[in-house]
């Protein structure tokens, strides 16, 4: 299997993630999602309410809210009187939705998205015995699109359709390339003493890194290309033997009076 496939399976298997979990009526439980700049990210999620008498999960109520809250990797100084300086995440949304509901938000940012829910009801206690089980169903990149609906609205047919998506993966292919790039460049900025003086010698290992890549491509199109003609060279090769072999038999059996 090929790298572009490995990559497009990976790509699949990680962009959709759907799970449940049980909180409290106070309990706010959070994710770490993993996301490139400029993707779209849909999360869909229902609640479910604890019956003592039943002792089954049913339905939550339509009073029931639910907070959603995301945050995104870049860290934002912020100064506090008498405190030294502390960083927060930015909050990308911030928002309250019902029993059921769907949000959406587009990273600007590469890194760790921090996506938390809550519930602030307090009828929860009462109702539900303080449990309440979240099913969430997150999906990041072109798994967030809604291809047939796309479909319907641009008039595409099913092959226009299927190149469509194939584009977006590998859009979404090079964002993540890209956001390991930058992750790799990151850990190693971090990891260089601070100075001026670093500076140069960190910028020449960057384009020395990007060097390498630009080189390493270059060669496996080479090697791609290359591994192409020698099957089309053989192909011939075993083509024009066959031919020959054809003639010289036949022109052995006419010599013998065979034929």
């Amino acid at each position: 299997m090929g790298l572009p496939a490995l990559l497009l399976l990976a790509l699949c298997a990680a962009g959709a993630r759907g799970l449940y979990f049980h909180i409290g009526e106070t309990e706010k439980r959070c994710f770490i999602e993993e996301i490139p700049d400029e993707t779209m990210v849909i999360g869909n999620y229902r609640t479910q309410m604890w019956d003592k008498q039943k002792e089954v999960f049913l339905p939550s109520t339509p009073g029931l809210g639910m907070h959603v809250e995301v945050k995104d990797p870049e860290d934002r100084i912020r100064p506090v009187e008498g405190e030294p300086l502390t960083a927060v995440l930015q909050v990308v949304l911030s928002r309250q939705y019902g029993s059921e509901g769907r949000f959406t938000f587009t990273s600007h940012t590469p890194g760790d998205h921090q996506i938390c829910l809550h519930s602030n009801s307090t009828r929860m206690t009462l109702f539900a015995g303080g449990r309440l089980r979240v099913h969430l169903d997150i999906q990041v990149g072109e798994h967030a699109n809604n291809y047939p609906e796309i479909a319907a609205k641009d008039k595409l047919t099913e092959l226009q359709l299927r190149a469509r998506q194939l584009l977006d993966q590998v859009e979404q292919i090079q964002k993540e390339q890209d956001y390991q790039r930058l992750g790799r460049i990151k850990r190693r900025d971090n990891s260089s003493p601070s100075g001026s003086s670093h500076c140069l010698p960190l910028y020449l290992g960057i384009m020395f890194e990007m060097y390498r890549e630009e080189r390493f491509r270059l060669t496996s199109e080479s090697t791609n290309q290359r591994v192409l003609w020698w099957s089309i060279a053989q192909t011939v090769i075993l083509i024009l033997t066959g031919i020959w072999q054809m003639r010289h038999l036949k022109s052995f059996f006419e010599a013998k009076k065979l034929v």
